[in-house]
């Protein structure tokens, strides 16, 4: 996801898809593999990422786990935002994505009602066009979450929103300021949980206001880094306050077939926690993409 969250570390914007792809072609790396099992050995699959760290770290590992199987792969990194990549996708010039249920429905469908992972997914895969398909979507997700201190969870045994109602001190949301006027604000906390909030605009300093006890409760997307770091506890969202968006894999039609075996299974295995962990390393390790991704496979066990 491309927001302001990124602090610096989201590359410049590609001016025009084709120079970017131009780009990213001569400075890609491409597997070792025989390539039998590239695009109907039409050439190499091309892999691509928005210009985000963390969504470059699941391309970089979808990319590395269709080497491993002996696909020819070219990455396409750092993008841009969908109406840079998505007429690239739509055109078959890049075939594989790491994309956001929630996010790329709404891209498609801007009235949806869906908010629930797994209505947003049905909804995704009849708003896509032809050319595209969308795979197993992970558990993993990078979308709007309300956090918690360990401390305060402790306080309240509160294990989701829900439980908010048994808080008995005013509870104090911080957010961007827009917050307050989003449907998954304090409006959406009082008419879905029966939550009433009093709103504080804190923007970048939400986890710090939340760790020095300005406020209680933060608004922080979900694959955050600080989760980890500043030891926070996200609160689960069973009634579908938030829009989900679930990691998905975005490919073209015509290779949805061949690289599903590869790509389900990784899916399957990136978890929440796993992928907030991986954003710590990029961000507080300064570690590449790269790196973090083959870790990540091997530990995981795709690279024996």
């Amino acid at each position: 996801m491309f927001t302001a969250r990124n602090k610096g570390r989201l590359a410049m914007t590609a001016v025009v898809v084709g120079a970017a792809l131009a780009l990213a072609g001569c400075g890609s790396s491409s597997g070792g593999g025989s390539g039998d099992g590239d695009a109907g050995g039409s050439g190499p699959i091309v892999v691509g990422s928005q210009a985000y760290y963390s969504n470059e770290i699941i391309a970089e590992i979808y990319a590395q786990a269709l080497e491993h199987a002996g696909f020819e792969v070219t990455r396409s990194f750092q993008i841009g935002q969908r109406d840079a990549y998505i007429p690239a996708l739509e055109s078959g010039e890049v075939q594989v994505f790491p994309e956001y249920t929630g996010n790329l429905l709404q891209f498609y469908d801007p009235d949806t009602t869906a908010t629930r992972a797994d209505d947003v997914y049905a909804a995704l895969a009849g708003a896509l066009p032809d050319s595209l398909e969308v795979l197993d979507m992970s558990p993993a997700t990078d979308q709007d979450s309300y956090n918690v201190t360990q401390a305060f969870a402790g306080q309240y045994s509160l294990h989701s929103i829900a439980d908010l109602a048994n808080v008995t001190e005013p509870i104090i949301l911080g957010g961007a300021p827009e917050l307050e006027e989003r449907p998954y604000g304090p409006s959406g906390l009082a008419s879905v949980y029966g939550v009433t909030v009093q709103f504080q605009a804190t923007g970048d300093t939400t986890v710090d206001s939340l760790t020095q006890g300005v406020i209680n409760l933060a608004n922080v997307y979900s694959a955050d880094p600080r989760i980890e770091s500043a030891g926070l506890v996200t609160l689960e969202d069973p009634e579908g306050l938030f829009l989900a968006s679930n990691v998905v894999p975005l490919v073209s039609a015509d290779v949805a077939d061949e690289v599903a075996a590869v790509l389900n299974p990784i899916n399957a295995a990136l978890t929440p926690e796993g992928l907030v962990a991986m954003n710590v390393e990029s961000v507080d390790q300064a570690k590449s993409s790269a790196e973090i991704a083959t870790e990540w496979l091997e530990g995981n066990g795709f690279l024996g």
